[in-house]
């Protein structure tokens, strides 16, 4: 199997399942003409994030890497009556190109973008009594994905969902013996999950336009 043989599948399924969507397409031009990285997720990917979102009936998510916003959208779309989507950002600049997709798409009120270091974001969420997520996506820095995902943790409900993205890392998740910060980020993420008791979790590998990576899925208990 091969790169191109996952493009022609991932074309497949957005031509027939996912679909044009201008809006959606067009975050993703102004995030391309703004000079920001190609690393959203897929079409697909986006779409099972949506529609996860609106398996639980979630109406409070979070997201931690906001980028141009395009998966800020697709979760914001499957949001409730009242539903809110808070994201956070590191990069003010990214944040700038996410809140102008955000409200070209009909998001600007229901989306509270929040710029800086995303585990005091996290901690600062905490100190304000923030009530409980129905839904986490982290699509951050590997490295301190363990940190992420324990603030996260905090800040949810029994019934709740966190994923976590890029997890596989084209299959070098099982190299013990790697010494790259990004695969011992996710690897210390398993591990610590494996204890997690308030956690049952499960990873799942993935093939597509992204190349070959996966993502971690943890119910709340």
């Amino acid at each position: 199997m091969t790169q191109e043989v996952w493009n022609a599948v991932d074309a497949f399924v957005d031509d027939t399942l996912v679909g044009h969507d201008p809006v959606l397409e067009a975050a993703l031009e102004r995030s391309s003409a703004a000079g920001l990285p190609a690393i959203s997720v897929s079409p697909p990917q986006g779409k099972l994030l949506h529609l996860l979102a609106r398996t639980i009936k979630a109406r409070r998510i979070l997201e931690l890497g906001t980028l141009g916003g395009y998966s800020t959208i697709w979760l914001a779309r499957a949001l409730g009556r009242g539903g809110r989507v808070v994201t956070l950002e590191l990069d003010p600049k990214h944040a700038a190109v996410a809140r102008a997709n955000l409200r070209h798409a009909g998001f600007a009120r229901r989306v509270d973008i929040r710029v800086g270091d995303a585990l005091d974001t996290l901690a600062a969420l905490a100190s304000e009594g923030s009530r409980p997520f129905d839904l986490v996506f982290i699509d951050a820095d590997k490295p301190r994905i363990p940190d992420y995902f324990s603030r996260s943790l905090a800040l949810s409900h029994p019934g709740s969902v966190i994923i976590v993205d890029n997890v596989v890392r084209e299959g070098k998740l099982a190299d013990a013996s790697s010494d790259d910060a990004n695969v011992q980020g996710v690897r210390r993420l398993h591990e610590m999950l494996a204890h997690e008791e308030r956690v049952s979790a499960t990873t799942i590998q993935t093939v597509g336009a992204k190349g070959y990576d996966g993502f971690t899925v943890a119910l709340v208990n």
